[in-house]
This record gives C-alpha cells, sequence and structure tokens, in this order.
C-alpha cells in the first residue's frame, strides 16, 4: 500500500485535533451545567450572611453577622405574655418587640452598631426605657469596657450594683447605678438607672435600660426593666400574631 502524502497525513492530524478539542468544549459545558445548575429554590437561601464590620457606641470595629429573617429563625409564640396594667406590647419599627408602658413616645438615635438606639419617653419626660444593640462578644465584656476609666460617664456617676443575672428567659449582667445628669434629658435628677445587657434568642447582645427619678426610690425602674424584658423579642424572632 503507498504511504499517505505529507499533505494528508497534516490534515489528519488536525482533524484528530480538532474533535477532541471539540469533546472537552461538550464536557466542559456539561459539568458546567451540572455542578452549577440546579433551581432556583436550590440555589437560594441556607447559607449564613457574610460578615460585616461594624462598631458599637463603645468598642472598636469588629466583625459580626447581621441576622436575617428566615423561616428557621422565626419563634412563634402560643400566647402573649401577661404585662402589668399600663403596659404594652410593642412591635418596634427596628423588628424588635417589648413590653412598654402605654403611649410612651418613640425616638431614636443612629448606632454604630446593629439597630438604631431606640428611646421611649414618658409624657413628663422624667422615665425612660432605652433599647440598643451590642458589639462586644458577652455582657460581661460590655459592661468592662463601660466602666473603664477610658469611657466617659455621666456627670455624677456612681455604680451602685454589678451582678449576673438570669431573668426572664435572658441571660446576662446588670448594672444598678445614679448619675447627677442624662445627656438629653431634662435637669431633674439625680438619676436611677437600671441597664441589663443580655443574649436574646438570636444569639446577639442587646441592652435595655430603665431611667427614673432617684426621689421616686428604685421599684419603678426595676417594674420598667423586667416588663420590658418579659416581652422582649429580638428582631425576626417573636411572631407578630402573638400580640393582643
Amino acid at each position: 500500500m503507498a504511504a499517505p502524502a505529507p499533505g494528508r497525513n497534516r490534515r489528519l492530524v488536525w482533524s484528530v485535533l480538532v474533535g477532541a478539542a471539540a469533546v472537552g468544549v461538550v464536557t466542559t459545558l456539561v459539568l458546567t451545567l451540572v455542578v452549577g445548575g440546579g433551581d432556583k429554590d436550590d440555589q437560594g437561601g441556607g447559607g449564613s450572611p457574610s460578615p460585616t464590620e461594624v462598631v458599637s457606641q463603645q468598642s472598636e470595629p469588629v466583625a459580626s453577622p447581621t441576622p436575617s429573617p428566615t423561616e428557621e429563625s422565626a419563634s412563634p409564640l402560643a400566647s402573649a405574655p401577661e404585662l402589668p396594667a399600663g403596659y404594652e406590647l410593642y412591635e418596634d419599627q427596628e423588628g424588635f418587640r417589648i413590653g412598654r408602658p402605654a403611649g410612651w413616645s418613640r425616638s431614636t438615635v443612629p448606632s454604630r452598631f446593629g439597630i438604631d438606639v431606640v428611646n421611649y419617653r414618658s409624657a413628663d419626660g422624667e422615665r425612660r426605657l432605652q433599647v440598643y444593640q451590642i458589639a462586644e462578644s458577652s455582657p460581661e465584656e460590655s459592661f468592662q469596657l463601660y466602666l473603664s476609666a477610658d469611657t466617659p460617664k455621666p456627670d455624677g456617676f456612681r455604680k451602685l450594683d454589678l451582678r449576673p443575672v438570669d431573668d426572664e428567659g435572658f441571660t446576662g449582667e446588670r448594672l444598678e447605678y445614679v448619675a447627677d445628669t442624662l445627656s438629653g434629658e431634662p435637669d431633674v435628677g439625680p438619676w436611677h438607672v437600671y441597664d441589663e445587657r443580655f443574649v436574646a434568642q438570636d444569639g446577639m447582645i442587646y441592652a435595655i435600660a430603665a431611667y427614673g427619678l432617684q426621689k421616686d426610690g428604685t421599684q419603678d425602674e426595676l417594674k420598667l426593666l423586667t416588663s420590658a424584658l418579659k416581652g422582649f423579642c429580638a428582631p425576626y424572632t417573636c411572631d407578630p400574631a402573638a400580640i393582643d
């Protein structure tokens, strides 16, 4: 048999190479469709939210996940908690639920971490309930920072007590103190304050602080704090239907 001509040999080699390349492209496309494909429902959800660079009112920048509302994270309540007379369950615009005196006014202050700082005030301006989120990793760390010499305090600040608490299902620490004046409040002090920082249902650290006049004693502020905690649900962890 005669040997193939040199030109024919070259054409044969190129045909084989082109064919192999085509097979490779098809194989790659098939693998891509199989590995990266799926229904849109399969492609969405389920992953942890990306960490965001955040900073609290009292700390250096830290990375902390921002909770997202998911069906799994919701914790519907069978019935609304029972609050003292004159209190209501209030669904706040920041997403959390709280027990507060009915009819109190609401205002917010931008925060460098988490939700805005939310203030509820009595009509006479002599009582206040405050809610905000903590950037530190624990209530203990947060209070260590707040009570350190590096953190400014209100005029006339005097610590009365600091103790661990496990109250209304929340674990944390409660600071009790007095101060002559409070920023943004009328000069009617001295003020008496309970400041509790705790781990909420979403695993984040929150603070609820109750303010009142020292001359009225301590029970009003304690009732204000414990009633707020009794009705508290972190954002996306409470069923609005549980509110009467």
